[in-house]
């Protein structure tokens, strides 16, 4: 790129640039963020300290000052659920939130199980229970993995409620039996021998839906709950068999099913719900300014922008230069603490560092032209897998202006830290991500 070119991006970042000192500077973009109906808070990885921090105090500030009153995370719904009731004081009131974060056992536990979320879960249970209960904030998840535990809690509530229900539940179930709780398993046979549970999950689904989405049910949290329960095992079971084919666009279904996920939290409760979803930048930066639109990927920023744009949508990403991460040398493996060497010479983070120097807030304008905003470099991605040697392939291509309406710039990070260590999985996740991730 050429040094003009360079020259006039940095003065671009110059003019954009707040400081990013301490929680008073983030008064310009809680501004911005508080009419929002959805605002998605972004994260370059899923094993750094300094994100997660960042995000839990703009967040607390959004939920004290702007009215938001729920947060969607990519995580699994009923280990979220359980949280949910947690947090607004249903349940376990002995218990601190490290240890209701014990009950994370899919891996990677490390991304919900960890010092910074149990630090702000406990604050968020302590403001609720200052609050009556229909103002108290809820916690979600938005993500499809747990099809097995999304079945045993559907079929558990069918029985105390819907008993009619019951065998068209069951009859799902039974059809998964055979594979013994494992998603691989059962999607590969379903490649060999083209006989899926699918009938038997969408038959719950409906039986679930009819018993669900009525006016007036004496217990509207418990049925709620089970919907989305029905709806994850449904995409769920389609994600799998999509996946062991090779396919990418089972990333399609996953971020349709959070984008949907999200749009039916905000619509349970009601039409001043304000949510803040918290997941990974290739999740919620607008995939439309990557080279994920080339391949027909789309995501969940994109999703929201398309479909609530008028409700209020608003997309924060985060990046930093250097630094530690946890993360995993491979999928399922124990987590590691890796260094996270300088951004790669020419990419945004590169960029930013010889610009800034300093941690900083960069809100964008209308106006999104310009060097900086409009023209693609790289981005740096980091998932729960990450290889350092192969640095260049932790970037996505980027076109900062669109894919973002703010930036949370940080120049030099450090791992999470974990609430316990990862123990070998009993049903591992294959990797199905875009590059970076």
């Amino acid at each position: 790129m050429s040094e003009s070119v360079d020259g006039e991006a940095r003065t671009q970042i110059r003019d954009l640039a707040l400081p990013l000192r301490g929680l008073s500077d983030l008064d310009p973009l809680v501004e911005r963020l508080g009419p929002m109906r959805f605002a998605c808070l972004g994260e370059a990885s899923h094993g750094t300290h300094d994100f997660y921090r960042w995000r839990a105090e703009l967040s607390r500030r959004l939920i004290e000052e702007k009215g938001f009153t729920w947060i969607g995370v990519e995580g699994d719904w009923p280990d979220c659920w359980r949280i949910n009731r947690w947090v607004r004081g249903m349940t376990g009131p002995d218990l601190t939130a490290s240890q209701v974060l014990a009950g994370f056992e899919r891996w990677p536990t490390w991304m919900w199980a960890n010092s910074d979320v149990a630090d702000f879960l406990d604050w968020l249970r302590a403001w609720n229970l200052a609050r009556p209960r229909e103002r108290r904030v809820g916690f979600y998840g938005l993500d499809l993995y747990s099809l097995w535990d999304s079945l045993r809690e559907l079929i558990a509530w069918l029985y105390e409620h819907a008993p009619a229900a019951v065998e068209q539940a069951l009859q799902a179930w039974q059809c998964f039996v055979p594979y013994r709780e494992d998603p691989h398993q059962y999607a590969w046979a379903t490649r060999l021998v083209p006989e899926s549970c699918e009938d038997e999950v969408v038959a719950a689904l409906a039986a679930v839906r009819r018993r669900t989405v009525v006016p007036g049910l004496p217990d509207d949290e418990g049925a709620f709950d089970a919907w989305q329960n029905a709806e994850v095992a449904a995409n769920a079971e389609r994600y799998y068999r999509t996946m062991v084919r090779g396919d990418r666009m089972s990333w399609n279904i996953r971020d349709h099913h959070m984008a949907s996920t999200a749009a039916r939290i905000a619509h349970h409760l009601g039409p001043e719900a304000k949510g803040l979803l918290w997941e990974h930048n290739t999740h919620i930066g607008d995939a439309r300014a990557t080279d994920m639109a080339r391949a027909g990927m789309v995501n969940v920023g994109q999703l929201l922008r398309e479909r609530h744009a008028r409700d209020g949508v608003a997309l924060v990403g985060f990046a930093a230069h250097r630094g530690t991460v946890l993360a995993a040398s491979g999928w399922g493996e124990p987590e590691v603490v890796f260094d996270v060497p300088a951004a790669i010479p020419g990419s945004h983070e590169d960029l930013l560092h010889r610009t800034l120097g300093q941690p900083a807030c960069l809100i964008f304008p209308e106006d999104r032209g310009g060097h900086w905003l409009a023209v693609p470099r790289g981005h740096r991605a980091i998932g729960v897998v990450y290889e350092p040697r192969s640095e260049t392939g932790n970037y996505v291509s980027t076109v900062m202006g669109q894919r973002y309406d703010a930036l949370i710039w940080l120049e030099h990070t450090s791992a999470l830290r974990p609430l316990h260590h990862e123990a070998p999985p009993h049903e591992p996740e294959y990797e199905t991500e875009p590059s970076g991730l």
